[in-house]
């Protein structure tokens, strides 16, 4: 199970051009269970300095992050929702997606961006009222914006989930070998704009080390309970779990090693209706 965002605003405001920029930074991981994977979808690593701290300690043979689905969308135009353009394309994989990332210009005079939101707005909540189904409404959908401006960040359009990027320099940052990026002094701002998405999808992630062979990072909705995660990891660990052995990834970074942290008492075990906190590692036994 995956989640996805979906990338979407009017068209010609940089959809495209962040999308370009966010796949380069993508992983191609074949064990990852996608289904159909279509030319535009890409599926990026989430950022995670704690994974690194995990495998920094553990020295798997391999270390594999979580990930995110980001979803290019056809650019949108008024009356969408009465099939303009590709509207109902549009509006029916926005639905399939988990949260929106909307794309609004920050520059040049017209339209604004708040004419630009306002227009997006309409649009789904529109297509809500001709909706049979009143749940999974688009217009409810957690949504993050992203104000591509000529300059980065202006301090304009900052606030809860509002991020500003200068998404052409961006896509130029991602075409730089890292000797590139060094040498240049630039560095992305993709990452911060990741774990926006991922934060507003209530998520959480936690770690398995599987026996020091690899170091992996799983995800899972905030409020859930020990066996939904280890069914994340095999479905047997859900059907059959026993109990789990937690750690908050601090401390197994502290101790230096599971069997240290375990000699310190500081690995407890936990039964069915233990809810997964942010950060643990965590050993399923069934």
């Amino acid at each position: 199970m995956s989640f996805s965002v979906g990338i979407v605003g009017l068209p010609n405001v940089g959809k495209s051009t962040l999308f370009k920029a966010l796949t380069k930074r993508q992983v191609d991981i074949a064990d990852y269970p996608f289904t159909t994977i279509n030319p535009n979808v890409g599926v990026v690593q989430v950022p995670d300095e704690r994974l690194e701290k995990i495998a920094e300690t553990v020295k798997p043979e391999k270390v594999t992050p979580t990930v995110i689905e980001f979803v290019d969308i056809a650019g949108l135009v008024k009356n969408a929702h009465k099939g303009e353009g590709l509207g109902n394309q549009f509006l029916a994989q926005i639905r399939n997606c988990d949260a929106i990332l909307e794309v609004v210009k920050a520059f040049g005079e017209n339209p604004t961006p708040e004419e630009d939101i306002e227009t997006i707005r309409i649009e789904l909540e529109m297509k809500d009222l001709e909706s049979k189904e009143k749940e999974n409404l688009l217009s409810q959908k957690p949504i993050v914006f992203l104000y591509n401006t000529n300059n980065g960040n202006d301090g304009n359009e900052t606030g809860p989930n509002r991020i500003s990027l200068n998404l052409k320099l961006e896509e130029e940052i991602s075409e730089l070998s890292e000797e590139e990026k060094k040498e240049l002094g630039v560095k992305s701002q993709l990452d911060q704009l990741i774990v926006a998405c991922y934060n507003i999808l209530d998520l959480i992630t936690f770690y398995t080390i599987t026996g020091g062979k690899e170091s992996r990072a799983w995800t899972i909705k905030k409020g859930a309970l020990a066996p939904e995660a280890g069914g994340r990891v095999h479905s047997d660990f859900k059907e059959k779990f026993i109990k789990a052995e937690v750690i908050p990834w601090q401390k197994l970074v502290e101790a230096g090693s599971w069997q240290k942290a375990r000699e310190r008492g500081w690995i407890k075990t936990c039964g069915r209706d233990y809810i997964v906190q942010d950060g643990d590692v965590i050993e399923f036994k069934i």
